[in-house]
């Protein structure tokens, strides 16, 4: 069995090695110090020790943020902890992970980032082997679904409000769409919206995934069109509504108080008046 040492909690770098768990909720956060007070630790930390100490930290956190973060507010001057010996921060991070995956699962969009921020800090080359060192044991397809919310983080990433808060079919429709070839449809659309509540966001993409979803584009003609982008950054995308379609004109060019009456003097040229 490992040895168990006390370390002392300010010499333990809760940051040093990149995070998948992104935020910790309040309430499960005062149910842990809650039990920790009346019961102690059950299960210790892991870190592993610091080749160059700093801000008086000798030790980087691999797991445990939760029990480590509940511990301080506790005022707990040591905490129990196994001491690793990683050779990689490659290797530590797929012990964080690991460790996660069986105690609390992380969110799917926080297990994309994390994946994205591996890669730009160098600790892998792409995604895939990213996937394959920190999800093992993951089955095939939930490997090819966490690939699919990459890709997702990493082309809207952005444009999104709260993008933790999506659920797993969220980001299964949004990978499906993006690999359908509508990342430019997703994005201006978003665009139109930028800025304001992930319900709202979400309620405006919508239609527009049920609409891809429904009547993929042909890839010989086209068609349907869903995007159209003009001069002086006017966009128009087509939008599925109860009982047809909707156009929606965004960018500066559509404030034009004339433009939409040009548009509708066109319509009824091809159409007819009364």
């Amino acid at each position: 069995m490992d040895p168990l040492h006390h370390l002392p909690l300010t010499e333990i770098a809760p940051h040093a090695l990149l995070r998948d768990r992104t935020a910790l909720d309040p309430a499960a956060l005062h149910l842990l110090q809650h039990s920790i007070a009346t019961e102690g630790l059950r299960t210790p930390i892991e870190v592993w020790q610091l080749s160059t100490p700093k801000d008086g930290h000798r030790y980087g956190l691999i797991s445990g943020l939760r029990r480590l973060t509940a511990a301080r507010a506790l005022g707990h001057p040591t905490i129990p902890a196994f001491l690793r010996a990683p050779q990689t921060i490659a290797q530590a991070l797929a012990s964080m992970v690991t460790e996660n995956e069986i105690r609390e699962p992380v969110t799917p969009w926080e297990k994309a980032t994390l994946i994205l921020n591996a890669i730009a800090e160098g600790h892998f080359d792409t995604p895939d082997t990213a996937i394959a060192a920190l999800f093992p044991s993951t089955p095939r397809t939930t490997r090819t679904r966490i690939r699919n919310h990459v890709s997702v983080a990493e082309a809207l990433a952005p444009l999104l409000t709260e993008p933790s808060s999506l659920t797993i079919r969220q980001l299964d429709t949004l990978a499906a769409a993006l690999q359908s070839g509508h990342e430019d449809l997703l994005t201006a659309t978003l665009h139109s919206v930028m800025g304001q509540s992930a319900e709202t966001q979400w309620s405006t993409l919508s239609p527009v995934l049920m609409d891809v979803l429904r009547e993929p584009t042909n890839p010989t003609t086209r068609r349907p069109r869903r995007l159209l982008k003009l001069r002086q950054s006017l966009t128009i995308t087509r939008e599925a509504c109860h009982g047809g379609y909707l156009l929606r004109f965004t960018g500066p060019q559509a404030k034009s108080p004339g433009l939409i009456d040009d548009v509708l003097d066109k319509v009824e040229e091809w159409f007819g008046g009364e």
